[in-house]
């Protein structure tokens, strides 16, 4: 594969027309560089890694101009849905667009034949819907959900499909103590009552700490889940000074 360095004129070239939605010209230098599409370009310093060009298309903040016709552009010219980062991380341009909330690239993605269930995220290593449900993309989670991605018990949780969440916590063997936890603190980081309060009575703790030294009331307080915050007090429920480790 070629790999460009991310100041080479060619890379900033096609860079900008990717990030600016400028189809004409996207498909101009498409078209002097046969194979570029299926080029990566490696950036130093800040952000190092080395992306596709959908990477490019799908990276920070997403919802770029023209980016459903880009992506299929760029596919059609022979980029891979598939391509992994290589850097911190190997996510696919499917799990950077879940992690934007980018509805639109997801649709694209999908239609291009990206693995909705592709591993590698950096919210444990998991599936495009990991990211979207780690960060918090609720809208990207469940269109995910729509083009059938599977669930673990801590999307569930977070997206409040109790019915689900209540077959994995009464099957046999019961889920473990961990997951339960986790499951609780992503019910409280989704606003999801319901699924918080059936975890905790299934067993799950009510003040174990998950990311960013949070407990699952300062998570529900991050994200303005007043009716989750109310019920967590009712319940006792303490923040990360005074809690589990």
């Amino acid at each position: 594969m070629a790999v460009l360095d991310a100041d080479d004129p060619l890379a900033v070239a096609v860079t900008a027309a990717i990030r600016s939605g400028d189809v004409p010209a996207l498909r101009k230098l498409l078209s002097a560089h046969p194979g570029i599409a299926a080029s990566w370009i490696r950036r130093e310093g800040e952000a190092a890694g080395t992306r596709s060009l959908l990477h490019i298309a799908t990276d920070w903040p997403g919802h770029l101009p023209a980016g459903p016709e880009v992506i299929g552009v760029l596919v059609a010219a022979g980029a891979d849905p598939g391509a992994r980062f290589v850097g911190a991380h190997r996510e696919t341009p499917l799990h950077w667009a879940a992690s934007n909330d980018d509805i639109a690239a997801i649709d694209a993605l999908l239609a291009a034949g990206a693995d909705i269930e592709a591993d590698g995220a950096v919210i444990g290593g998991g599936t495009p819907l990991a990211d979207a449900r780690g960060f918090g993309q609720w809208r990207a989670a469940r269109r995910l959900l729509e083009h059938g991605a599977r669930t673990t018990l801590r999307d569930e949780a977070a997206l409040g499909l109790l019915d689900r969440v209540r077959a994995r916590v009464t099957a046999q063997p019961p889920p473990a103590a961990d997951d339960l936890d986790g499951a609780f603190w992503d019910a409280c980081h989704g606003g999801q009552q319901a699924t918080a309060r059936l975890l905790l009575e299934r067993g799950a703790s009510l003040d174990r700490v998950g990311y960013d030294g949070m407990t699952p009331l300062d998570i529900a307080v991050a994200v303005a889940a007043d009716d989750v915050v109310a019920w967590l007090r009712g319940q006792g429920a303490r923040t990360g000074a005074g809690a589990e480790p």
